[in-house]
């Protein structure tokens, strides 16, 4: 791989009116996907997973992070932690898959069992046949390692490094903005409203087609029928960007019935809804009757699959009375989403071109997706 150009850097950089996108080496060079997890996923707040799969206290969902084995475990007192997936004596991994624990994370290679706080508990036959404590095996110093981890609107986030903001400082704009939706409990609408796509595809061009509307008119016409470009408005804050829409007047059953929406909300979400970018992986979409993140999880410099989650407002939505509109909400947004894939996975397939340059931006209409380059460019920067 070449060094990568601060000049070029610099260029992403720019204002937006003069600015180039990230070149072809962002998106095709398994090199720099390499970079990316530690320049831009490591020092950052990323997404690993919902709340909503770690249901009861004790339960355990293990994730592949980027190549790195995690484990999110719910403990006795109802709080989401993170570990590093593996057993302190050999590096056995511990979960392998979604399951309520008995009590405790046992290793299946040599029976070492951990706290649902990463405490070593015990080491049998340790010190040789039917002896469980040697005087080397210090069990205080060999707990689980914990990841740094938060959860907001039911996402489990997780800062690898360690070196980040404090989750709270980093999201304030974020957290302020939604705030009325961030007080209020969420519930999951169940197997239908779970779906994943994979897309042949960089992470980042499913990022940056969420950030705009200006797509809208030919790849979304149903969409535009009824919200349309002229209804749409961007936004761009540290950390996040996105596009807004004034036009949201949904109807979900056959005479127009509609879900109950968030209790206490401002006048503006009557007929608002806002779909920010979360950098670097969390797609979010708030309506006030229903709520999704989709997290994206890059598999390759040219694979990232899309994981959306959709919730309600009242746990009545969850009941059977409901359960034909929200097979109709989830059908919507899937439709919505399969109609871009064509339009990322022809952009990753467009960056094989040499010539291509990175792109010029639209003042008016790529200020999300510029700003969302200029994120990641910071970081190679830095």
């Amino acid at each position: 791989m070449k060094p990568i150009d601060r000049t070029m850097l610099g260029q992403v950089m720019a204002p937006v009116a003069t600015a180039r996108g990230l070149p072809n080496p962002f998106y095709t060079d398994p090199e720099v996907y390499e970079l990316e997890k530690a320049k831009v996923f490591a020092p950052s707040w990323v997404l690993i997973g919902f709340g909503k799969d770690l249901a009861e206290p004790g339960m355990a969902k293990p994730v592949d992070h980027l190549g790195v084995p995690l484990v999110m475990v719910r403990d006795r007192d109802g709080q989401i932690r993170v570990f590093q997936n593996v057993c302190r004596h050999r590096g056995m991994i511990l979960v392998s898959e979604t399951t309520r624990l008995k009590g405790v994370l046992r290793c299946p290679y040599h029976s070492w069992c951990y706290e649902l706080d990463g405490k070593l508990r015990s080491t049998p036959h340790v010190g040789g046949p039917g002896q469980n404590i040697d005087a080397s095996i210090r069990r205080e110093e060999l707990g689980l390692v914990e990841v740094r981890s938060t959860v907001w609107m039911d996402m489990v986030l997780v800062n690898l490094s360690g070196t980040a903001p404090a989750f709270e400082d980093h999201a304030h704009r974020l957290i302020e903005r939604y705030s009325e939706f961030a007080r209020m409990p969420l519930y999951h609408g169940g197997p239908d409203s779970s779906f994943k796509l994979e897309v042949k595809t960089n992470w980042k061009l499913a990022v940056e087609n969420y950030c705009e509307s200006y797509h809208l008119p030919w790849v979304h016409p149903g969409l535009n029928s009824y919200s349309r470009l002229e209804d749409h408005y961007h936004m761009y804050e540290p950390g996040f960007a996105g596009q807004g829409s004034s036009a949201y007047t949904p109807g979900f059953g056959p005479n127009g019935e509609r879900f109950a929406k968030f209790a206490s909300l401002s006048d503006k979400w009557d007929k608002c809804a806002e779909y920010p970018s979360v950098f670097p992986n969390a797609l979010l979409g708030f309506h006030n009757d229903h709520y999704f993140t989709i997290m994206i999880e890059p598999v390759g410099h040219d694979r990232t699959i899309e994981h959306v989650e959709i919730y309600y407002a009242d746990p009545q939505m969850l009941g059977e009375d409901y359960a034909a509109m929200r097979q109709r909400n989830a059908q919507l947004w899937k439709g919505i989403f399969v109609e871009d894939i064509f339009v990322v996975e022809g952009m990753q397939r467009g960056r094989a071109a040499p010539g291509f340059d990175g792109g010029k931006f639209s003042p008016a209409m790529d200020g999300p997706t510029h700003a969302f380059h200029h994120w990641v460019a910071e970081r190679f920067a830095a």
